[in-house]
């Protein structure tokens, strides 16, 4: 049960992929909501309150949980990964401050098990959350349709598309996971929950010949081996978690609703 029913949400990484449908979530809950940016100019938005703060400086963080019971942390920055490590420290500092009385964090299925970089700096993440002291619940998620949708977009540029042989990934659609997300902060610190997948596996090289065929692209798919740990990592099949597929809708459906002409 919610321990503090009138609590403020605040939702980190806002404007992104999941923070987006997060944020529409919370909105149901009847709470207070404060959405977080790093971006000067606010939007304004009937029902929630928008913070300016920066998680790598911290500036403006202090004033983002001011008064905060619960945070949903989304925010990460696959292209400068790095400071996720730093902004984590901010952030657990100042929930300190603040008195925050539950962290809810997204992170991947399988980071311990693949020696990718992102992956490590998620898994620290992870760490640095349970060493806290800040209650916590930490949901693992397997791949959201919406970035490979982006990552494909860019491969797709190129003669051949390039993807890992032997590959299995699960997508699960976001907002099935931001669903989760906004019932677990509700439900009060869990610690590590179970994880969440879609409702199938695919080789990585059929779905980027699904999202071709859909997208009206014609392209070669090219499946490589990728060598070392890394590559050993991603054929074991850690990127997936069968015995938690809890997702509904499809990887068929997200291309029909978002990719097909």
């Amino acid at each position: 049960m919610d321990a503090n029913p009138g609590g403020t949400i605040l939702v980190t990484g806002a404007t992104g992929v999941l923070g987006r449908e997060v944020l529409e979530r919370a909105r149901r809950t009847g709470r207070p909501v404060r959405a977080m940016t790093r971006k000067s100019a606010l939007p304004s938005d009937p029902g929630v309150a928008w913070a300016t703060a920066d998680l790598l400086t911290g500036a403006g963080l202090d004033a983002a949980l001011e008064g905060v019971d619960t945070v949903i942390h989304c925010a990460s920055d696959i292209r400068k990964f790095k400071n996720d490590i730093p902004g984590w420290r901010n952030l657990l500092d100042g929930a300190k401050r603040a008195g925050v009385g539950h962290i809810v964090n997204i992170s991947i299925v399988g980071i311990e098990a693949i020696p990718y970089p992102y992956y490590k700096v998620k898994l620290q993440g992870e760490e640095l959350l349970a060493a806290s002291g800040v209650p916590w619940t930490n949901l693992r998620a397997t791949q959201f349709p919406e970035l490979l949708h982006m990552a494909l977009g860019f491969l797709s540029k190129l003669p051949v598309v390039l993807m890992p042989s032997k590959t299995a990934c699960q997508p699960v659609d976001q907002g099935e996971v931001a669903d989760r997300l906004v019932e677990l902060a509700l439900a009060g610190p869990a610690g590590r929950v179970a994880d969440m997948g879609g409702p199938r596996v695919y080789e990585a090289a059929e779905l980027a010949r699904t999202w071709l065929a859909a997208a009206g692209k014609k392209r070669r798919v090219l499946a490589v081996r990728i060598p070392g740990k890394m590559g050993a990592g991603f054929r074991s099949g850690a990127l997936t978690t069968p015995a938690n597929a809890v997702g509904t809708k499809t990887w068929e459906e997200f291309l029909a609703a978002k990719v097909a002409r």
